[in-house]
């Protein structure tokens, strides 16, 4: 109990000096950000933000699931937010286990089985991840073609926040660098992940019924 006790008392001081009363609820610099639950991770002061100015949703490891995305497309119809940015970070735990791996941890721990989560959604690679996120939120049919998203990765261990760069604007390799199938294997991991999406389905269904 001690340290709901401390942060109600944190929060008896924040009264006495609450400004924002006026705040309206579409964030005014029309923000949306996605990244993880990490506790090193302050938005705010890592990009300079203030209350009222951006939409923070953050589960582990940043990733676009079903319910991130439902409060993208409010985000985004409802409240007017055109810039999305989708920030993973070094050292995300999310990079120590495979999916597998943590099923089997917790069956152990709890000695139960269940049907939810059906997916973790670990992964190996920081970029790849990012790339795989800006796939599966641009993809939705609900999400406009002309909404901003952007990648970036935090280092942990200095502050900086870097942009991951799209695949089309990576430096191109000579011909004899160049590994043929390289780009059709990504594609087809990022798509296997993409249908293994307990929503991807029923995506699938609505954007055929709209071409």
């Amino acid at each position: 109990m001690e340290i709901f006790n401390q942060v109600i008392e944190a929060n008896r001081k924040f009264v006495e000096e609450f400004t924002h009363h006026d705040l309206e609820a579409p964030p005014s610099r029309k923000l949306a950000i996605v990244t993880c639950m990490d506790a090193r991770l302050s938005m705010e002061r890592m990009l300079g933000l203030q209350p009222g100015e951006a939409h923070i949703l953050r589960n582990a490891g940043g990733v676009i699931t079903e319910d991130i995305l439902r409060s993208l497309i409010v985000s985004n119809h409802l409240l007017g937010t055109r810039h999305v940015m989708i920030i993973n970070h070094t050292e995300c735990g999310m990079m120590q286990y495979t999916d597998d791996d943590l099923r089997a941890k917790l069956l152990k721990l709890t000695g139960m089985e269940v049907v939810a989560p059906a997916q973790f959604h670990t992964f190996k690679n920081l970029e790849d991840n990012v790339r795989l996120q800006i796939m599966r939120l641009k993809s939705h049919p609900w999400i406009p073609k002309d909404l901003l998203v952007k990648g970036y990765i935090y280092d942990v261990r200095t502050g900086l926040l870097s942009a991951v760069p799209d695949e089309a604007e990576e430096p191109k390799t000579s011909t004899s660098e160049t590994k043929p199938g390289t780009s059709m294997a990504a594609l087809s991991s990022a798509l296997l992940s993409f249908l293994q999406l307990p929503f991807a389905e029923e995506m699938l269904a609505l954007a055929g019924m709209l071409a």
